[in-house]
């Protein structure tokens, strides 16, 4: 059993309370302790670049005095600890996630512009922190598309049959598990494909559509079959659909219990930690909260 704590960070925002709540859930499913941390921000003239993070302190702290009042009355598990930071929490947040299972916090903070639909501190987060981010989204976004064709609990995960990575099928099948989830497995395969015949000139090759959906969806039900081997209880439906894997997973976020995506591995040529343009476009605009799985690291 893991027993590395669920980190909530929190701010005395409405958006943090909720990734609170959504925290507090979590570490209950998974019997694992629940850190609270406030991370006190600098003031303008501090320098990021060398003051990153000050002694934790816990005592006298009033967002975490209002977060001991709301759990209070919270019965049974899991134990809660509460600490109290000082630095630039972008820095900070990031640097908490290699002690963590789960970093969660909400879409944005108490700073930042009232237009911007993921602060700086998430995208900080999920781009940096070294254990999986959730980033619970503000109530009554809107996505196009219909409903789920079943009721019920419902993990989605985004699937790149070119470059799988087994961290976040990993994640998404135990997500599922905990939550007695049906999972909805998203391939998306590139639709229409063009080619140059001739300078200004694009014409469609003679693929078949359909054979192009059949060897995408064959390639994700072989990745599937080891994680259906260790999870035999969850219900796991590849579906291999044409064009914007980003659109088909925000559309699939409706009324969905989480979104897990993945993150772009270092690359020789790109050193730097990156998200992608697909888990970004996820970040700013599913419905649903959205785990963010850092990929898993290199086989020596």
């Amino acid at each position: 059993m893991n027993t590395a704590p669920v980190i909530a960070a929190v701010d005395g925002s409405a958006d943090s309370v909720r990734a609170l709540d959504w925290a507090l859930d979590a570490a209950r499913r998974r019997a694992a302790p629940l850190r609270v941390v406030h991370v006190r921000q600098y003031a303008a003239w501090g320098q990021a670049d060398v003051l990153v993070a000050g002694p934790p302190e816990a005592a006298g702290d009033p967002v975490l005095d209002e977060v001991r009042g709301r759990l209070a009355d919270h019965a049974g598990p899991p134990a809660v600890e509460y600490l109290a930071m000082e630095g630039v929490p972008g820095a900070v947040l990031p640097e908490l996630g290699s002690e963590a299972q789960l970093l969660v916090l909400g879409s944005r903070g108490r700073g930042g512009f009232t237009g911007l639909l993921l602060g700086s501190n998430g995208l900080a987060a999920a781009r940096d922190a070294d254990c999986p981010v959730v980033v619970v989204p503000r109530p009554g976004r809107e996505v196009h598309g219909e409903g789920p064709a079943e009721p019920g609990a419902r993990i989605v995960v985004g699937l790149h049959v070119d470059s799988p990575d087994e961290s976040v099928l990993a994640l998404a099948f135990a997500e599922a598990a905990l939550r007695d989830a049906r999972l909805q497995v998203i391939a998306a395969y590139p639709w229409p494909v063009q080619t140059w015949s001739a300078p200004g000139q694009m014409v469609p090759p003679p693929i078949d559509q359909d054979a192009v959906a059949d060897e995408t969806r064959a390639l994700a039900e072989g990745f599937l079959a080891p994680h259906r081997d260790r999870h035999p209880q969850v219900r796991a439906d590849a579906e291999a659909l044409p064009g914007d894997a980003a659109g088909h997973l925000v559309a699939a976020s409706k009324d969905a219990d989480l979104v897990v995506v993945g993150r772009h591995r270092r690359r020789l040529l790109a050193p730097a930690r990156m998200m992608g343009s697909v888990t970004q476009a996820v970040l700013l605009h599913a419905a649903s909260p959205i785990a963010v799985v850092p990929p898993a690291p290199p086989q020596e």
